[in-house]
Formats: C-alpha cells, sequence, structure tokens
C-alpha cells in the first residue's frame, strides 16, 4: 500500500495527460521519505489508478467547471504528522503538474488519505 485513486472529471482531457499525472504521484510517493530519511511506501505495493468522470455536476452544473479527486488509501501505523507530510507532498506534487491549465478552467483538487485496517485482505503474486 498506498492504493491512490484519482477520479476526475472528462473534461480535463483535453487540458492535461492525466497518465502523466499517474506517472507523476506514483513517483512522489515511491520516493517519499520520513525524517530518518526511510521510505514511506513499499515499491511494488504502490498503486496509481485515475478514472474520468463522463457525467459530471460540478457546483451549480456548468460544464466548464472541473474536480479532480484523489482518494488515498494506507495501511494504519504512520504518525499523524507523517500523514500531513504525505497529503502535503502528494497535493504539491497534483498541483504543480495541473498548475499549465489553471488560468483555462476552474479546478477543484481535493485529497483524501485513509487510514484504516483491512478487514480481509487476501494477495496473489506470480
Amino acid at each position: 500500500m498506498p492504493h491512490l485513486t484519482i477520479e476526475y472529471t472528462a473534461n480535463l482531457d483535453a487540458h492535461t495527460d492525466i497518465g502523466e499525472l499517474c506517472k507523476t504521484l506514483s513517483h512522489t510517493l515511491v520516493t517519499l521519505q520520513d525524517a530518518t530519511g526511510t521510505l514511506v511506501f513499499p515499491l511494488y505495493g504502490t498503486r496509481v489508478l485515475a478514472y474520468p468522470a463522463a457525467q459530471f455536476a460540478v457546483a451549480d452544473g456548468e460544464q466548464g467547471r472541473a474536480f479532480v479527486y484523489l482518494n488515498m488509501r494506507i495501511t494504519p501505523g504512520r504518525s499523524p504528522e507523517l500523514v500531513q507530510t504525505i497529503g502535503d507532498t502528494l497535493l504539491a506534487a497534483a498541483r504543480a503538474h495541473l498548475a499549465p491549465m489553471l488560468d483555462k478552467l476552474p479546478l477543484r483538487l481535493t485529497l483524501h488519505i485513509d487510514a484504516t485496517p483491512p478487514g480481509y485482505e487476501g494477495k496473489f503474486t506470480n
């Protein structure tokens, strides 16, 4: 873990490369270090997936509005300060990627981090 899911309005595809955003955020996560210099997340447990919302209504429904919702699931046990650093770093990377299109349409960018233990977790790797 972490697993980061990106939901976004499909109108962003004309303004930015969401695949590159996925790569940027993945790189951010797998290189993030804590205060001791230890990597925060395992390389092979990191997932970043993006899903466009073809049908959407943002605020008053004006189709020129856009949103990007980042939802990250992590295993519990990290300090609140480290989770804050993770969030700040990830949000800064997303903002930097999206910066060139911010003057083209109004955008809401939200990050939500869930640190909850799984009820069940089965795994398989070949």
